[in-house]
């Protein structure tokens, strides 16, 4: 199987640098990297030094995993992540979250900077995603079934664990941070999308849009990953103001909200840890 056998490689190239095991995995999505710096590190591997794997190419995204710990709870840590949109094939962008729990993740925490579909939302809000709609994207599970990792037709009915969710919830109310709940929809990007895209999303039942996270969270379920995941909303989507799209604005975004999501996450993580 060349999709296992080049995960495969990938994992002896970082155990071949690093040892250690972690019990959560994060990804760090737009603007939100700097979260890394937080954690105490043990040991650091740049995408470009692991043998055949995708290497992000957005502005933002440092590109490397950062090993380390949030208290006493073991982490690794994606300081940005791959896009589909960056053309890469949908099994290499889900690769590093393949990647990460088999060096022992059992949790992964998805964080993104999103566009806002809901006119109750405002920028700078953190929205708990809560379900997702990825059909805009291809699975990552199309072609042959990898049965070392999991079963051919996965369950997706609680994409985002619901004790996981509440934990969150319990941690943005003991922080006083307010955590808007939601459900995020991938499409492909790189880019923004049409105000007529923007109501058909809101017609589907999304409440934020972004180009990432949800293939991601299929891959890390179908391997029997816990899931969960927070969407930092840099903006509203097209149409819903008069103003036009940038990526400098969801950094900006990102970048300002960036203390208090640290506080969360941190938090947040601590108490990950504490799980059976």
């Amino acid at each position: 199987m060349e999709v296992y056998e080049k995960l495969q490689r990938c994992l002896e190239s970082v155990r071949a640098k690093v040892d250690f095991v972690p019990k959560i995995a994060v990804v760090l999505g737009s603007g939100l990297g700097d979260l890394a710096d937080r954690i105490q590190q043990v040991a650091c591997v740049d995408y470009s030094e692991i043998e055949g794997f995708p290497v992000s190419t957005v502005p933002g995204h440092r590109g490397r995993f950062v090993f380390g710990y949030v208290g006493q709870v073991p982490v690794v840590a994606m300081q940005g992540r791959v896009h589909y949109y960056e053309g890469y094939a949908i099994q290499d962008v889900v690769l590093p979250i393949r990647l990460m729990g088999l060096l022992g993740a059992q949790i992964l925490l998805l964080t993104n900077a999103s566009g806002s579909v809901n006119f109750s939302f405002s920028a700078g809000d953190f929205m708990l995603i809560t379900d997702q709609i990825a059909n805009f994207v291809p699975s990552p599970l199309i072609g042959p079934n990898l049965e070392q990792l999991g079963e051919r037709f996965p369950d997706m009915s609680a994409v985002y664990d619901r004790q996981l969710c509440q934990l969150w919830r319990e941690t943005a109310q003991e922080l006083g941070i307010p955590l808007q709940e939601g459900v995020y929809i991938q499409l492909t990007g790189p880019n923004f999308e049409t105000p007529a895209e923007v109501r058909m999303c809101r017609a589907l039942g999304a409440d934020a849009v972004g180009m990432s996270t949800a293939c991601e969270a299929i891959a890390a379920r179908h391997m029997g990953m816990r899931v969960c995941g927070i969407s930092c909303i840099a903006n509203l989507g097209c149409g819903m103001t008069d103003r036009p799209l940038t990526h400098i604005e969801v950094n900006e975004t990102a970048d300002r909200v960036a203390p208090l999501f640290q506080k969360l996450v941190l938090r947040g993580l601590e108490r990950l840890g504490q799980l059976p």
